[in-house]
């Protein structure tokens, strides 16, 4: 063997050691969670099974392990199944070393107070002004002069949220059009909100030949509605929850920047069955007069709609409550939805959970929901579109929602955890 070839067999060997040597960090990595729940005054039985040790600065008689409590600078074994009992609010940082001794990552953890929530299920309307006039997309004007302009193109962008034009608040797309056809070919100062950022853009009308008004070329909106299902309402605060993912516009599929919304009751009529490669839905009738509106909507956000219910004869709220399962609580195995998708009210339809993701994963795709029920399965053959949001229960807790379909196979679905759900609630408590 050539010096070159043992000098290349070196180096394959030599890789080959630091990734094995490297693999067990990046694994606990992804296994052991970023963040972490407990309940307060319940004990949670754990079983992370790692040659792991967890320190955690707490005080006396906060922590207790296996029934005894933690003592300042105290460390736990995590290599066999444990139980933790927090006996105070707040939160708290948990760094772990591997065999105690090589630093892994720190775990943030969060106690809770025990919720007590209506599980909901029934079928809503969901009406949302935009924080701006949103920005579709971006045509041309032919102008009196039969050439083509584009007086945006390179100034706005798919997206875009126009606040102000000419320093006047725009409330909705009228008021947009109003500055545009009185402004004479003069150029306009817009005030935009881009991913964040707010800045000015100044863009010139061109007279169109058809109509010979002013215009920009661009395609905006600025409400949207559609139908939804509501998660859970807490009785405590009548805050609600809904949806288990964000509304996003159908055409820039960006989360939609909420200005103003409400929910209201709605009325089903006629469900699309779910097929593969086509997803089925719920087309309903929004039912927007003042004795049928629920609450506001004050938070869209990845994890679902969340706002106040206002409604305070909303027959919701004569519902029994279910206590909540946090995520290391929830299995694989039977559970059941509540939905009033069937014509019958709110049933409960009994599911399947098939996958419990990791903790780094728990978004509103969280676990993996199968639906089971014979009379469902007629009725819409799965998931459909507006089901999102319908409340999964698993031996007699709350343990999040239905948020998607899966698009080749409308029996299942994915779901998101209900405690990831609550972290948004603590954004309108006050």
């Amino acid at each position: 063997m050539t010096q070159r070839k043992k000098k290349i067999l070196r180096g394959i060997i030599l890789s080959i050691f630091l990734v094995l040597l490297a693999s067990p960090y990046f694994i606990l990595q992804y296994v052991i969670p970023n963040n972490i729940n407990f309940l307060l005054g319940k004990e949670h039985s754990l079983e992370f099974l790692l040659p792991l040790e967890a320190e955690i600065q707490v005080e006396e008689e906060i922590l207790y392990v296996n029934e005894n409590y933690m003592k300042p600078n105290d460390n736990i074994e995590i290599n066999k199944p444990f139980t933790v009992t927090f006996n105070e609010i707040g939160e708290y940082k948990v760094s772990l070393k591997l065999f105690g001794i090589i630093p892994i990552k720190q775990v943030n953890v969060d106690v809770i107070e025990p919720y007590e929530l209506i599980p909901c299920g029934k079928t809503i309307g969901v009406e949302m002004e935009t924080d701006g006039i949103l920005v579709l997309g971006l045509g041309s004007v032919q102008g009196d002069d039969s050439k083509y302009y584009e007086p945006c193109r390179g100034k706005l962008y798919t997206g875009d949220l126009i606040i102000e034009a000419n320093d006047r608040l725009l409330k909705d797309k009228y008021d947009l059009i109003d500055v545009i056809e009185n402004s004479d070919g003069v150029p306009i100062d817009l005030k935009i909100n881009r991913s964040g950022a707010y800045k000015h853009v100044v863009v010139e009308p061109v007279k169109s030949s058809s109509d010979h008004e002013y215009r920009l070329g661009i395609w905006v909106r600025d409400n949207t509605q559609g139908i939804g299902t509501i998660t859970y309402i807490n009785p405590k605060t009548m805050l609600y929850g809904a949806l288990g993912h964000g509304i996003t516009d159908v055409d820039t599929k960006e989360l939609m920047s909420l200005k103003d919304g409400m929910i209201t009751n709605a009325d089903i009529i006629s469900i699309t069955r779910g097929e593969k490669g086509a997803p089925g839905e719920i087309e309903g009738v929004i039912l927007s007069d003042d004795r049928n509106i629920l609450g506001d909507v004050r938070v869209n956000s990845n994890e679902g709609i969340f706002g106040k219910i206002n409604n305070k004869d909303c027959e919701l709220l004569k519902q029994s409550t279910l206590p909540i399962a946090l995520q290391h609580e929830v299995k694989e195995g039977e559970a059941y939805i509540l939905t009033d998708v069937a014509g019958q009210g709110i049933q409960d339809y009994q599911v399947n959970i098939t996958k419990v993701s990791n903790f780094n994963n728990a978004n509103s795709k969280g676990m993996v929901v199968e639906i089971t029920d014979d009379q469902l399965l007629n009725k819409t053959n799965g998931i459909v579109q507006g089901m999102s949001g319908s409340p999964i229960i698993q031996n007699g807790k709350i343990i999040g929602a239905v948020t998607h379909v899966f698009v080749q196979n409308p029996s299942k679905g994915y779901g998101i955890y209900i405690e990831n759900m609550l972290k948004k609630e603590k954004l309108i408590e006050n």
